[in-house]
């Protein structure tokens, strides 16, 4: 890799792109595109077939579309907690549930550290604000190859607290142009975590009925916003999150062993995106881990944690 000070793509400078400097990397039939605001995937492809759904260039990410959902993945109630007895308050950014929405780093701008022509390594350093008083410092690394797309995301504490933290990420997998209806899921994961009306965790339960997606089964008439636990792995360590389409292709999300929670989502009740896609999203925590303390990591000082995951086309 080499040092990189100016974006492999993006708009011209009368009419910068809403997702900031684009970052195209390729490997052989795999191509993706990497924005500066939020560090998002905007488009990932195998062969020119989408993996992820892509937004445009000139477009606001509609739905967090491959985000890197950082210091807190889901949602966190009231946008309140408390750290050793101190309270914080957040914004309020899904006011419907209120609830604070898919952390802080998604919309500041990622600086570059790093690009090559096959990987990308963008940099946060989130400083503190009212209501998040600590200082973190976040490296992403998404890389392609015949194996598909990785994503190593690296997050360390450089202030003086002890820091909540949780990290996620938030790809649409896509149906290649058919109907959700008419694809397939599959999710390794065998507990499903119960949710009040809010979409915060009541509790778990073993996975039965519409939940058990340990099988492929169709997707029509089934809609999702949930999270799974306990993770169902393979040889190599990986758990899947699989989108099988009707021209025979199947997009898929895995992580390893640094994560161990699943978010997936159908959105049919996110107005204007209807069954958009299938969002298959690794994380470390699920939905209020900063209220509740489950699977929530606390970064010292110093302190650096890791979490690794990617996607391809079966």
């Amino acid at each position: 890799m080499n040092t990189a000070t100016t974006p492999v793509a993006g708009g011209d400078d009368a009419t910068p792109a809403p997702s900031g400097a684009q970052y195209r990397i390729v490997s052989g039939e795999h191509a993706a595109t990497v924005t500066e605001v939020g560090a998002m995937v905007r488009e990932y492809s195998v062969g020119g077939r989408d993996v992820f759904v892509p937004f445009a260039v000139d477009e606001t990410a509609p739905v967090f579309n491959a985000a890197v959902l950082l210091p807190w993945p889901n949602r966190l109630r009231d946008g309140a907690y408390a750290v050793d007895g101190e309270s914080y308050q957040l914004p309020v950014s899904e006011p419907a549930r209120g609830t604070a929405l898919h952390g802080l780093a998604c919309w500041y701008r990622w600086t570059p550290v790093e690009v090559a022509s096959d990987a990308v390594i963008l940099e946060l350093a989130l400083p503190a604000q009212k209501g998040w008083p600590f200082q973190l410092v976040s490296r992403v690394t998404y890389r392609v190859s015949d194996a598909g797309l990785e994503v190593v995301v690296s997050t360390r504490n450089a202030g003086t607290g002890t820091a909540p933290y949780g990290v996620g990420f938030h790809p649409w997998l896509s149906a290649g142009g058919a109907d959700l209806d008419d694809c397939t899921v599959r999710l390794d994961a065998g507990t499903h975590v119960t949710v009040d009306d809010r979409l915060l965790p009541t509790g778990t339960e073993p996975v039965s009925g519409p939940y058990d997606l340990r099988e492929t089964r169709s997707l029509a008439g089934l809609g999702l916003d949930d999270a799974w636990v306990d993770p169902v792995r393979d040889a190599d360590g990986l758990a899947w999150a699989r989108l099988g389409a009707p021209d025979g292709r199947t997009a898929a999300v895995w992580m390893d062993g640094s994560m161990d929670c699943w978010q997936v989502c159908t959105a049919d009740h996110i107005a204007g995106h209807e069954r958009y896609g299938l969002a298959a999203e690794p994380m470390s925590c699920v939905a209020d881990a900063f209220n509740t303390g489950e699977r929530l990591v606390r970064l010292a000082p110093g302190d650096e944690h890791t979490v690794r995951w990617g996607a391809t086309l079966l």
